[in-house]
């Protein structure tokens, strides 16, 4: 891999930086004490400023307004931004927009993309994806129970989904339901574009998350799907695909959440140096920086965000010279390595802080309790690190080491 950032990256990220530094950082007293809806207009003119700045949707397709960056040069952008909760959305890069855009870019008719692609890039309306279901194993995505039935053109959809992350106000969700149930397990699934307006698509409500259910863009939805009916023309791709598809979506998926856990470290962990350097713990003006522990936790945590910043931008050089099926490896050790790294330096940036740490005076809490899923969502932990185990001892089979 070339490790060399070309000028003009240098020249974007530090745009990013200072536009987060000066215009979104200093919202976030707001963005923690009251609801993400209320916040829509202040946060619609910082999108407008950076439409100005031609920074608009840095990773989505130029031909519907979007910057084209490719995966390493996003996945730069996507640290810088993740410094903050609100980066992503103001820059029209949030998931679950962002996996959307791509798997409708890549698989939706002419028709799909203007009524939906096109819209969704240009920040004009929200998408959600609707997968996970409440009794079944997430980290198992063969096991579904929401079925897609035709009946003449259309296809009636029931079941029931959860974590439908910013359904709450969404224009439409990509459901993946069952149409196929007589084939091969990863052959029965398919992807359906359901407008949220359609009769049957019920958002019963926002989970509450460690206490904060959300409001508009930040909520988690549990949708109920009752005989809501949709056009067959609104199969996004080839029927029986979804997992297919799926697979698609989660690749530069795991590069835009670890690049943006990396910004979370970022941020924690410069604000964990400044709390120590500047915290007073003694008559004789001592700070937390003096103690052997505080000087222990810091080397640590430089050394893993920095092993976890090559290895994410590695995978992403993999899979964009090389696939996502020669990266796939890479992208199941980002997927625990980073959130493992990211819950670390989270946490001791808390603990340096001491009580203030947990207070909504500061960011860090909010990080604490929303990045926890992390270690969970797209695959749980111990998932990727038993995938990841039996492929590298698969090459060792019958074979013998000296």
């Amino acid at each position: 891999m070339d490790f060399e950032i070309s000028e003009r990256m240098k020249i974007i990220t530090n745009m990013i930086d200072e536009f987060v530094d000066k215009e979104l950082i200093p919202l976030e007293p707001e963005f923690l004490t009251r609801s993400f809806r209320d916040l829509l207009p202040v946060l619609e003119e910082k999108r407008a400023a950076v439409k100005k700045m031609e920074l608009w949707a840095p990773n989505h397709p130029r031909e519907y307004g979007g910057m084209g960056l490719n995966l390493v040069d996003h996945a730069l952008v996507s640290e810088s931004l993740g410094r903050t909760p609100i980066g992503h959305y103001v820059f029209g890069c949030q998931a679950p927009d962002a996996g959307n855009i791509e798997i409708l870019y890549l698989y939706g008719t002419d028709e799909q993309k203007e009524k939906y692609l096109r819209p969704l890039v240009e920040g004009k309306i929200r998408s959600c994806f609707s997968m996970t279901e409440v009794d079944l194993a997430g980290s198992n995505p063969v096991m579904m129970d929401t079925t897609a039935v035709k009946d003449g053109d259309d296809y009636v959809i029931n079941g029931q989904k959860w974590y439908t992350s910013s359904s709450d106000g969404a224009e439409f969700a990509i459901v993946m339901a069952k149409t196929n149930p007589e084939a091969r397990p990863h052959l029965q699934a398919s992807m359906i574009i359901v407008p949220c307006h359609t009769p049957g698509f019920n958002h019963v409500r926002n989970i509450p998350v460690m206490g904060e259910a959300g409001t508009d863009y930040t909520g988690h939805g549990e949708i109920l799907y009752q005989s809501c009916r949709v056009p067959r023309k609104n199969l996004l791709g080839p029927e029986g695909h979804g997992f297919v598809i799926a697979q698609e979506r989660l690749g530069p998926g795991r590069i835009h959440h670890c690049m943006r856990w990396l910004g979370i470290c970022k941020r924690c962990f410069d604000l964990m140096c400044s709390r120590a350097s500047e915290r007073i713990i003694t008559l004789d003006g001592k700070t937390l920086a003096t103690r052997q522990i505080i000087q222990a936790w810091i080397a640590e945590c430089a050394a893993e965000i920095s092993a976890a910043r090559l290895m994410t931008l590695n995978a992403a050089w993999k899979i964009e010279t090389l696939g996502g099926k020669e990266a796939r490896e890479d992208i199941s050790l980002i997927k625990f390595f980073v959130a493992g790294v990211m819950q670390k330096v989270v946490d001791r940036a808390l603990q340096v802080h001491g009580g203030l740490g947990m207070t909504d005076d500061i960011i860090i809490p909010y990080f604490y309790r929303h990045e926890r899923a992390a270690r969970i969502y797209d695959g749980a932990d111990e998932v990727h690190k038993i995938a990841v185990a039996r492929r590298i001892l698969r090459g060792y089979e019958g074979r013998r080491v000296h």
